[in-house]
């Protein structure tokens, strides 16, 4: 078992105890406080006390790093080259509707590369974790692999579902047109940081999305590039963070995807 360095030490303190706090509301999700923050897009009371868990925690530990988290925004750090992105409720829509199926994502840039990520599962404890060169694993020393399957038609691919006021439903519509009959099944779970881990973890073959955010995908980005995996956008550009769009999968289907995703892109335009 690789051993944890100080950064994921850190990291995953900040996320189980967050994680406590979200079981908790979690057991009394009728009574929370909830306001709208747009169409299908909610943020709750738990959504706020995760995300100062987490940052309270982080601060302690480097108190120089900046931040960029989906509640609070950009915060700039004296250390400028170091900053966490937080994402400290993943599934905020399951979580709120009863399905235990939520996570939360902490991820380390350094000078704007990815250097360590974890990805948490509160109901389940399961801790996913990766570091730049040294891997991916789950907390109980488990060495994680992307999955080994070479052929599309035994490949269960997971991805996320435009709602509504957000996201080109028409566009993805095509995607799911083209991609559908190419594969096994198709999954929509609910939360894109638990998606890539599973990737990671060889759980889902592939899994791909656009319109998503920096703090959806940061960490699980190195959970599957450290896996083995191949994570771009759907045009094999590696700008993901910036322009939200990702594909991530083993590397024996990630070309078959991009075509696949490349030809939906042409019929749309046709």
């Amino acid at each position: 078992m690789a051993l944890q360095s100080a950064n994921i030490t850190v990291m995953a303190a900040a996320a189980r105890k967050a994680g406590r706090l979200l079981v908790r509301d979690f057991g009394e999700v009728e009574q929370l406080q909830v306001s709208r923050k747009g169409p299908s897009d909610f943020v709750s009371v738990a959504d706020t006390k995760s995300e100062r868990a987490i940052r309270q925690e982080l601060q302690k530990a480097r108190p120089d790093f900046g931040f960029l988290m989906e509640e609070g925004g950009e915060i700039k750090g004296r250390d400028t080259d170091h900053r966490w992105i937080i994402d400290p409720l993943d599934g905020t829509t399951n979580f709120l509707h009863g399905i235990p199926h939520f996570s939360i994502s902490i991820a380390l840039e350094r000078s704007g590369q990815i250097i360590a990520g974890v990805v948490y599962q509160p109901i389940t404890d399961e801790l996913f974790w990766a570091e730049r060169g040294r891997g991916a694993y789950l907390d109980n020393g488990q060495r994680l692999r992307v999955s080994g399957r070479r052929d599309l038609d035994q490949a269960v691919i997971a991805t996320g579902i435009p709602h509504a006021g957000r996201g080109h439903h028409a566009r993805y519509i095509t995607e799911l047109t083209h991609i559908m009959p190419a594969v096994a099944g198709i999954r929509r779970f609910g939360s894109a940081a638990l998606d890539l881990a599973y990737v990671a973890a060889g759980r889902c073959d592939a899994f791909w999305e656009s319109g998503l955010e920096a703090w959806d995908i940061a960490a699980g980005i190195i959970l599957v590039q450290e896996a083995g995996g191949s994570v771009t956008e759907f045009n094999n550009r590696d700008r993901m963070v910036e322009t939200g769009e990702i594909l991530a999968s083993n590397t024996h289907l990630h070309g078959a995807m991009t075509r696949l995703l490349r030809d939906a892109r042409k019929a749309e335009k046709a």
